[in-house]
């Protein structure tokens, strides 16, 4: 029973009630998710997104994004202005209403819009309130309203500065960092690579980001939407035949789905709601899959390419080296999760279903040669298939008959609980011999790989499951692969990629991960990959000794300890550290560096893989030449 004893002293005194925007000072990551880099973009986000409401009902074709030098961020639009009569309810300006009071905006159909980010302008207040400044300019009934605040709290009420013949918006932040403690630097790659995908969901708008410190600038306009898209994503690509493109209104839901395959065996299909980006997919993607395996399974009986005996092709089999974008705009959308992650709108199935399906097949009839093209494709991807269920079945029954035997390279820990466990998979034998003598027995396991693995990037799952040293992972991880994978079976809750500090260690690294993306990407998701930071140098001098792990840290080192060159040891691979040194420099979890493996941007990662790894070699030189002048004292 809990002690009651202090019940008498407990009463409404005891309730804090914070005023204003002091909630999101206090818990900032209740309303942004996080204070690091990626809460900071959130800001940004935050104010575009208002923005791109307005260009999405009509109102509004340019938007223009500035980084200040003085770390500030500006945006614009020529949509409608923000209104600054006095609000009915706070007494205040509108204005004023909408960037300090919590909760204050346009809901959906309000305002003119039939579909939106959200609440339109909801979230203002939030990125007022962790700012040092905010400053707002609102052109209308020709005047120029001009309002300033500090940390959330209004200088001054909303005043006239001047005349104007224009309808124009225009908002100015500088994040604060009592706030932001890690950075209050904005990424310009970062809001490039956002504001290209709006540009490209928000087809026919002008969007216009400029740095005032680098002085770049970009500027994009797709007058075709995601069909640019889909060649913007296959640009690296072999690709087969063209681009699929419909954009039809149903049940006043509007769907824009474009589609091309390529050469490559990974799918890529990026789904969005009403511009927002839904990674856990929903009804609207399944219902996508599903007629895209229906339609093509049509047409390959209509012609005669399956044959009655013939088993119909799967979803598994139409998707491979499918690049697709599919977007839909609903009102009122009901999203599964708060995170938007997911749409659970029941409407937005028969809307894609029906949309997709027909214009999908008139395409296919239309155009023989890529259907011919794309039969051949799915057609070998069911080979495929059918020959890795094959080989996955033989190492089921292996397991089965062996008791589910490990590898016999692992070295396995003690523990049974995943969640303090951990393998490190480690490059050769020699590197897993030190390993293994100075792990932690208890919570550490050691898998020493035999060389390069398989390039996963230019293989398929038959492929895989025939190459012993992915088998081996995978058998010792406990999750399977495709569609017997199952997370919950992970045996590690941390695993560690461990390789060589030299170019073919790199390439190692590279190659697991891109298995891991391509196959394994729950594991990434669920942040349980990790990339070990082995010291690059050991520095001497009398009987002090330093582990650095950076050119620049090992130069600060030797100038203020007058070191010379004859005490500076250089670890180019893991076995020339004996276990005790291999242990307290890079598996001591009290003083080890790590990297946690994220996937922050999906689509330029899976850019990037396809560029380094894939078999096109143009666009892998372009990558390489374009990014050589940045490489520092590269080991040959």
């Amino acid at each position: 029973m809990p002690d009651n004893k202090d019940n008498k002293n407990y009463g409404a005194e005891n309730i804090q009630v914070l005023e204003g925007l002091e909630p999101v000072r206090k818990r900032p990551w209740m309303y942004i998710g996080s204070t690091d880099e990626r809460g900071l973009h959130h800001l940004v986000w935050e104010i575009v997104d208002n923005s791109i409401d307005e260009a999405m009902a009509g109102y509004c074709d340019t938007i223009t994004l500035t980084l200040l030098k003085d770390g500030s961020c500006m945006v614009e639009d020529n949509g409608r202005w923000i209104p600054t009569e006095i609000h009915p309810k706070t007494g205040k300006s509108t204005l004023e209403t909408i960037l300090t009071v919590l909760h204050a905006g346009w809901k959906f159909g309000w305002w003119g819009y039939k579909v939106s980010w959200g609440l339109h302008w909801v979230w203002a207040s939030v990125v007022n309130a962790l700012s040092i400044k905010m400053e707002a300019w609102v052109h209308r009934d020709g005047k120029i309203f001009y309002q300033a605040f500090e940390r959330g709290v209004p200088e001054w009420d909303a005043k006239v500065i001047g005349d104007t013949d224009k309808s124009w918006t225009i908002i100015k932040f500088l994040p604060d960092a009592e706030i932001f403690k890690i950075s209050t630097s904005f990424d310009y790659k970062t809001i490039v690579n956002r504001l290209r995908q709006q540009a490209y969901l928000t087809k026919g708008i002008k969007l216009v980001i400029f740095d005032e410190i680098s002085g770049e600038r970009y500027k994009f306009y797709f007058e075709w939407g995601i069909k640019s898209y889909v060649n913007f994503l296959n640009k690296n690509e072999g690709t087969i035949g063209d681009t699929f493109y419909i954009e039809k209104e149903k049940s006043d839901i509007n769907v824009e789905i474009s589609l091309q395959y390529n050469k490559e065996y990974s799918a890529n299909i990026i789904s969005f709601v009403n511009n927002i980006h839904t990674p856990e997919w929903g009804s609207h993607l399944v219902w996508f899959r599903t007629a895209l395996t229906r339609t093509i399974n049509k047409y390959a009986r209509d012609k005669g390419i399956l044959k009655e005996k013939d088993q119909n092709l799967t979803n598994e089999d139409v998707i491979e080296g499918l690049t697709a974008v599919i977007s839909v705009k609903v009102i009122d959308p009901q999203f599964e999760w708060q995170t938007k992650a997911k749409l659970g709108t029941a409407e937005a199935r028969g809307a894609v279903d029906s949309v997709f399906a027909e214009k999908f097949l008139e395409f296919l009839e239309e155009n023989p040669t890529s259907a011919k093209w794309i039969c051949e494709k799915v057609f070998l991807a069911a080979k495929a298939r059918l020959a890795a269920r094959a080989a996955r079945d033989t190492i089921i029954r292996k397991w089965a008959l062996e008791g589910m035997t490990l590898p016999g390279k692992l070295a396995d820990c003690s523990s049974r609980d995943p969640k303090v466990s951990e393998l490190y998979i480690v490059e050769g034998d020699s590197a897993g011999g030190s390993a293994k003598q100075g792990r932690d027995r208890e919570i550490q396991a050691i898998l020493p790989l035999r060389g390069k693995i398989l390039n996963t990037e230019q293989a398929r799952i038959d492929k895989i499951f025939a190459n012993q040293e992915i088998k081996n992972l995978i058998i010792a991880m406990g999750t399977s692969i495709g569609e017997t994978f199952d997370i919950s079976r992970l045996r590690y809750h941390r695993i560690v990629i461990m390789t060589d500090a030299d170019v073919d260690g790199a390439h190692i690294r590279t190659l697991l991960l891109t298995f891991f993306f391509r196959y394994l990407k729950d594991i990434i998701e669920e942040w349980h990959l990790y990339i070990a930071q082995p010291p690059l140098y050991r520095l001497g001098k009398w009987k002090q000794s330093w582990y650095v792990y950076s050119d620049e840290e090992k130069e600060n080192i030797m100038k203020e300890y007058w070191i010379i060159g004859d005490n500076i040891q250089r670890y180019k691979w893991l076995w020339e550290m004996n276990p005790e040194q291999l242990w307290e420099t890079t598996m001591d979890p009290s003083v080890r560096k790590m990297y946690r493996v994220n996937i922050d941007d999906a689509a330029k990662a899976d850019e990037v893989f396809k560029i380094l790894m894939g078999e096109e070699v143009a666009p892998r030189r372009r990558f390489i030449q374009s990014r050589a002048k940045h490489v520092k004292n590269l080991d040959i």
